[in-house]
């Protein structure tokens, strides 16, 4: 990730305001529990409501770069292979975040039942 990502503004999908942090762990969506496969690791994880794909990853022992923990640094930035993601965070432009191949996954889910990340 370049050093300008950072600064990108957050302006549509779903998620904050531009400039806004991302939400606390508490806040996440509670929609339902949604399934993660790690493509690199072969691991098919489960994220349930209200917990971070990041922190369900870190606990089935996979590393994955992260900082903030709020959407806002963009150092978790993942590559999504398949499945539509749902964006809360503040660094994705509009257009990365309809293009849906990365995803911040301290602090957003999924839209789709299954997502598969390059982990």
């Amino acid at each position: 990730m370049d050093e300008g990502a950072a600064q990108k503004p957050a302006t549509e999908g779903s998620g904050n305001d531009p400039g806004t942090p991302g939400p606390a762990k508490s806040d996440l969506p509670e929609a339902g529990s949604f399934v993660v496969e790690l493509a690199r690791s072969g691991l098919t994880l489960t994220v349930p409501a209200g917990e971070s794909i990041l922190d369900v990853v870190r606990a089935a022992g996979v590393q994955a770069n992260s900082s903030c923990e709020q959407g806002t640094c963009g150092a978790c930035e993942t590559r999504v292979l398949a499945g539509i993601p749902d964006h809360y965070d503040a660094v994705l432009t509009p257009k990365e975040r309809r293009e849906g191949k990365v995803m911040m996954i301290c602090s957003s889910g999924a839209l789709s039942d299954r997502l598969v990340l390059d982990l």
